[in-house]
Parts: C-alpha cells; structure tokens; sequence
C-alpha cells in the first residue's frame, strides 16, 4: 500500500482479516480445549473476543454493500438496476448459507438432527440483510433526486438499524410471533425448535441491526467529503462511537425500564449502541493501522485473508468441529490448543494465498475474457 495513499478498501479488508482471526481462535478454544482449561480466565477472555467477529462481518456487509450502491450509482444505473443486482447478491449469499447447512448435515449424519438443516446461521443471516439492504436503497432511490440520495439512505438506513435493535427485546419475550412455523419465526428471533430464543443464532433481531448501522456508515465514508479528507470522516465516525458508547452507558443506568423482560446481553437496545460505537472505533483504527502503522508495510496477512473470508470460513469449519478435527475435542490444554490455533490460521492463509494466485492466473489465461466492468 502506498504510503499516503492507502487503497479505499484495504482497512476494510484488514478489518475482514480480523474478523477471520477472531472467529479462528474463538471456534478452536471453544472446541479443543477441555478440563479446567474450560473455566480458566483465558477461555472467557477468549469467548469475549467471540462476541465480535458476527457484528464485525454483518458491519462490513454493510459498508461494502454502501461503496457498490455509489459505484453503481455514479454509473448512472436506475434504481430498479441496481436493486436487481443486489438482491440477486444477497440471494447468492442466503443459498450459500442454506448449502453450507446441508453440507454439514451430510457430514455429521446420522448424529446430526434434521432440524440443524433450518438453523439460522451467519451466512443465511448476511445474505438475507443484502437484500434488505437492497430493497431500503430502491425504496431511497426511487423516491430522490441525484444530489439528495446519499443523505436520505444514511437517514434510512440508520432509521431501520434503531428500529430493529428497539423491536429486539418485544420479538424476544411479549410480541414472539408464536403463530408461526417455527423455522419461519427462527428467522425472527433465534427460536430454533427449542420453544425460546437461542443467543447462538443469528435472527434478524437484532442482528441484521449491524449491517444497516454498517450501510449508514459506508454511504457516509462514501461522499465527497470523505473522499476528500478522509482521515477527518474516520475521526468524526470514531467520535461518534464514542458517543454512542457514552449515550448506551447513560440510557442503561437510568431507572426506568421501558420492556417488561429486560436481557442486556442479549436483546438490549442499550448493548446495540454498545457494541455499534465498538465497531466504529475498530474502523477508525483499522484505517490508521492501514494509513499510519504497520499496515504499510508490504504483505499483510489479515488483509489477504479479508480478501476470500467466505472461503477460510468454510473450511475451517471442518478443521476444528467437523471430522476432520485437527485435535481431539474439549480434550486439550491451553498450550496444544495454541498451536492447533496457529496451525490454522497458516493452513487458511496458505488456502486464501492458493485461491488469490490461482484468480490471477486464471484471468490471464488464453481464451478467458475478462468480464465486462470487472473490478
């Protein structure tokens, strides 16, 4: 990356990266290690960092799906056009998630219960806000004209994220939409076929929250005075998150309890401001470590990584909770655990590095055009 120029989209790929790296040694503590090892402070400290890598992807959806909505945009595409294509994407990405469920079920049958093929996981749970996330823009566009558009979807977008994370405790407890399937309310709140919502799922409530926070965000790193002065956009965002942290800490201390069941960790409004105002600080210093830090300096290996997160997702899976597991299950310490951790994350570097090479290669082979308005 040059060093003053740094590219648009790199911190948000090292961002990705992160999020890789979080969710790697999240899923392989919680899955090797065993005895004490299980109750030690390590281990919390380690499912803590866990709470991050879901609202880290679904923020960066929603950043990226803003800076295509522009790029789209600024190519003069109508808004029927450009919902079109990303729904379509959105689409793609929920059937990716429905045959990565079916995937998993073949491998772990016959153990695995049917009813882990309607288990709403992230990937259902991004795809479905792509294209939420694309009927909010044709709803914006249809209605604006070319000069308004941007100011109007952050209002939307941010609208949307509000009510969703005020909804989320209702959807929860007292306004359960019971009537339904459950497979169809799962998508709701998490219910799953267990009777209550389950906080290892990712319904659209609260969820698809971050992804429409993330959708603001990326239509407000998008204008022109971003583009300008860039630094000073990401400033603004990180004291924004600052405030919103503040706000959150204030509304929680207040007496008053607005919903008859009240679930800070779970459902509350206030631990969605929380954790918005984080992502926005981690956006912040993403975008320094990239422009002023260590960022600048040659190879990345978070950034390679954000490039094919969807692939190192995947596969991982099977490496540490499917049968293929590279260690014996809850049955480690902390140091073997560690190193079945490293192990990882250079056998899914070394696979997003095979993947990168082998697009480049394949794009300047005899015989295979370039699609037209590839990027």
């Amino acid at each position: 990356m040059a060093g003053t120029n740094p590219s648009r989209l790199q911190y948000i790929d090292w961002m990705r990266g992160l999020a890789c790296v979080l969710m790697f040694q999240t899923h392989c503590y919680d899955s090797w290690l065993g005895g004490t090892a299980r109750q030690s402070r390590f281990f919390m400290w380690s499912q803590l960092g866990g709470t991050l890598p879901a609202p880290l992807f679904l923020f960066l959806a929603g950043i990226s799906f803003a800076l295509v909505v522009d790029r789209l945009r600024q190519r003069d595409l109508t808004a029927s056009q450009i919902a079109r294509a990303t729904i379509k994407r959105g689409a793609q990405i929920l059937g990716l998630g429905l045959l990565f469920r079916i995937q998993e079920y073949v491998i772990a049958f016959p153990w695995a219960p049917w009813t882990d093929l309607l288990r709403v996981d992230i990937l259902n749970t991004i795809g479905l806000s792509m294209m939420l996330m694309g009927l909010c823009c044709w709803g914006v566009l249809a209605v604006s004209d070319t000069k308004s558009w941007k100011g109007l979807a952050i209002g939307s977008a941010t609208a949307v994220a509000i009510t969703i994370s005020l909804l989320t405790p209702l959807l929860w407890t007292t306004w359960r939409p019971d009537w339904l399937p459950w497979p169809l309310e799962s998508y709701i709140n998490g219910v799953h076929n267990l009777h209550e919502p389950q906080a290892w799922l990712f319904p659209i409530f609260p969820w698809v929250g971050f992804a429409f926070a993330g959708l603001a965000a990326g239509f407000a790193l998008s204008g022109r005075r971003s583009r300008q002065r860039p630094a000073v956009e990401q400033i603004l965002l990180a004291c924004s998150g600052v405030a919103f942290i503040a706000l959150a800490r204030w509304i929680d201390a207040r007496p008053l309890q607005v919903y008859p069941v009240y679930d800070y960790w779970h459902t509350s409004p206030s631990f969605f401001l929380t954790r918005v105002g984080i992502l926005l600080l981690i956006v912040f210093a993403s975008y320094a470590w990239c422009r002023w830090g260590l960022g600048q300096w040659g190879f990345s290996p978070l950034v390679q990584l954000g490039t094919t997160s969807l692939l190192v997702y995947w596969v991982h899976i099977e490496f540490v909770y499917g049968r293929v597991s590279l260690l014996p299950k809850h049955r480690v310490g902390i140091p073997v655990a560690s190193l079945g951790l490293l192990t990882i994350f250079l056998a899914m570097l070394a696979l997003s590095l095979a993947k990168t090479y082998w697009k480049k290669k394949r794009t300047t082979m005899p015989g295979i055009a370039r699609p037209a308005g590839a990027s």
